[in-house]
């Protein structure tokens, strides 16, 4: 059976990375990519588990490379996909990647058989209140992250699946469920 490249998009405080986590947890032929940034760690993150924290210039000299599978600036900082990384990966498990929307749609004309699925938030003050009890950013970055909102919406139409985050453990299902349905396509 083939591995399957799965990207899961959606607003910044949706609980993408958590229900990755998950599912990773859960299914352990699911390998998650891990990104590449240049923004500084947050208190919790550890480099190369979370993300490889690198330097502006070494992540321009991978852009140069063709390193990575996509790459975008949000909020100052860059984060990019390593594209040796998923493909290697690749070659034993399926890997779910994490990124924007943006990102998701570039990766997707590159691999045609990549699954997109699009994390939802239950409502629109739900979401704002994740991004506020999540502690991690200032009001200013907040409502950035908050503008965005109906732009990432608006790709969401280009997705192959949407999966509402009401409740962890119904959305980590509903992923699972995608992944077998794929899997057995």
């Amino acid at each position: 059976m083939k591995n399957i490249l799965f990207i899961l998009s959606g607003p910044s405080g949706v609980g993408k990375g958590t229900l990755a986590n998950l599912l990773r947890e859960r299914n352990k032929n699911v390998a998650l990519s891990i990104s590449c940034t240049t923004r500084q760690p947050r208190e919790h993150e550890t480099d190369g588990k979370e993300y490889f924290f690198i330097s502006k210039d070494e992540f321009i000299k991978e852009i140069e490379s063709d390193g990575f599978l996509e790459y975008s600036s949000h909020f100052g900082n860059y984060y990019g996909t390593p594209r040796k990384f998923v493909e290697n990966k690749l070659k034993t498990h399926d890997v779910m990647l994490e990124i924007d929307v943006n990102g998701g749609l570039s990766v997707k004309k590159n691999y045609k058989d990549a699954i997109l699925i699009f994390i939802a938030p239950p409502s629109f003050n739900e979401l704002k209140n994740r991004l506020i009890n999540r502690h991690t950013e200032t009001e200013d970055k907040i409502e950035e992250r908050l503008q965005r909102i109906d732009y990432e919406f608006e790709k969401e139409k280009q997705y192959d699946y949407t999966v509402i985050n009401d409740d962890l453990n119904r959305a980590v299902s509903e992923l699972e469920k995608i992944i077998n349905e794929e899997k057995n396509k």
